[in-house]
């Protein structure tokens, strides 16, 4: 495939085949998301909510990774749109760099604050035991986690989204079939519990990690990770922060979220943190595939942005948005229709499933709606604009939610949280369209000096030779 393709073939074709891989991976994403928590929440409800606790962390680690690849894929995308593939090869290796640092230092980090996290939030010793012995094993996978997410942005960035689908769907399928052998002991494998959860984890994320290693060894990609880029750029690594630091925060935000919600919900009653806890589970089978399609969208936007090609951004983001749109009404539709049985895939307790219904029902008023959010969110990030994105999640996750909730909840109870949910996508779309509008009708700022100046020759060079 050559490079321009991302300019030059029709814009539907050309989402769904750089974003149906992803949404694919990310449905089995989502599904191994599930059959994890279903398999715990055999163990015990004191296990289930304990990995509920976990989550904020679990899911801080996960945003750190994709919210640094963001950048990664975002400056590659650009610099290949403007025809400096030396740059591309700089922003791979030095991005590469970065990621197995945050790895080394979230590592240590994580492990050693989860006993006094737990504590926020429990004086249940079953649970923070249990939620001790799981963060211990799955977040001695961070580093893979890190450079794992590396990898799947560098792939992304050129264009190649069926070596993510295949990698990340190969991790998850790994484990969901280890999740029951490890946990239970089946075969020659010991009882393992929720230790066990955590190592079947690890190893589909390993698994994911080695395939992208020999798929870069055997088929080499148009970007490389080269040794004369090894040591730091301070102007690329600000690029690279500037994007990535952003985009982690819009990831990372959803954890500071469940905290503060888990914080308010624990004066009325643990049941409400678990049905906390397994809507957030369930939601991932929602928007992890529109995620997906914002994963295929940002390179494109990216590419075209760098390469001039305004007009194709525009159509891609309301193809996009559309796209969002629809998958948002399925998700609406099925909590609506089948709250209980959702639950009941997670608990047997009688209270907490009509609690979990009622939470279903209310929450999932605001599906379609967060559509214009999420892909104004990740579009901006695909413009490089990291900051206007932050700006919509702090929006969404913690300046109009956490307030709302607090307010809600003095007056309606639990139930009032779950009202804060609707009621912030409403606010935050409205937020989403202006930011974006505004953003778009700005004409494109410089990168960074000497960097720009070249980038605007080689597209007068580009628009010569036409």
């Amino acid at each position: 495939m050559n490079d321009t393709f991302m300019k030059e073939k029709p814009v539907l074709p050309l989402i769904l085949s750089m974003s149906l891989p992803m949404v694919l991976s990310m449905l089995v994403n989502s599904l191994y998301n599930i059959v994890d928590s279903f398999f715990v929440a055999q163990i015990s409800e004191e296990a289930m909510t304990a990995l509920s606790l976990v989550y904020p962390v679990q899911n801080f680690i996960n945003a750190a990774g994709i919210g640094f690849g963001v950048g990664i894929n975002a400056v590659i995308a650009f610099y290949l749109g403007a025809g400096d593939h030396r740059k591309a090869d700089q922003a791979a290796t030095q991005g590469l760099v970065l990621a197995v640092i945050h790895g080394i230092v979230m590592t240590v980090c994580c492990i050693m604050i989860m006993p006094v996290f737990l504590r926020m939030f429990t004086s249940s010793e079953a649970v923070i035991e249990l939620g001790v012995r799981y963060s211990v094993v799955a977040f001695a996978f961070t580093l893979i986690v890190t450079v794992s997410m590396a990898f799947e942005k560098l792939f992304q960035a050129v264009g190649n989204m069926k070596t993510t689908m295949i990698s990340l769907m190969c991790g998850c399928i790994t484990n969901i079939v280890l999740d029951p052998v490890l946990i239970f002991g089946y075969g020659p494998f010991p009882e393992m519990g929720i230790e066990g959860a955590a190592l079947a984890t690890g190893i589909g994320q390993a698994l994911t990690l080695a395939i992208y290693l020999v798929v870069y060894l055997v088929r080499p990609i148009r970007v490389h990770i080269r040794r004369q880029y090894i040591l730091p750029s301070k102007n690329m690594v600000i690029k690279l922060y500037s994007i990535g630091i952003p985009a982690t925060l819009n990831l990372a935000l959803p954890s500071l979220l469940i905290s503060a919600l888990n914080a308010i919900l624990a004066a009325y009653s643990e049941v409400y943190i678990l049905v906390l806890g397994i809507y957030y589970k369930l939601q991932t089978f929602i928007y992890l595939p529109a995620n997906g399609i914002v994963q295929g969208m940002r390179p494109l936007i990216g590419y075209n942005y760098g390469a001039g090609e305004h007009k194709r951004v525009s159509q891609i983001y309301q193809i996009v948005l559309c796209m969002s749109g629809i998958i948002m009404v399925f998700g609406t539709v099925i909590c609506l229709l089948i709250p209980g049985q959702l639950m009941g895939l997670f608990t047997h307790t009688e209270a907490t499933i009509q609690a979990g219904e009622t939470a279903l029902r209310i929450i999932g008023a605001g599906f379609i709606v967060s559509a214009v959010s999420v892909t104004s969110s990740g579009a901006l990030e695909g413009l490089g604009k990291g900051t206007p994105s932050l700006l919509i999640s702090l929006c969404r996750y913690v300046v109009v939610i956490i307030p709302a909730a607090f307010l809600l909840s003095r007056f309606l109870g639990a139930v009032g949280v779950w009202n804060a949910f609707w009621i912030t996508e409403v606010i935050t779309a409205i937020i989403s369209i202006y930011v974006y509008r505004k953003v778009i009708a700005k004409p494109a700022e410089p990168v960074n000096g000497q960097d720009e100046r070249r980038m605007d020759a080689l597209l007068r060079e580009r628009e010569t030779s036409r």
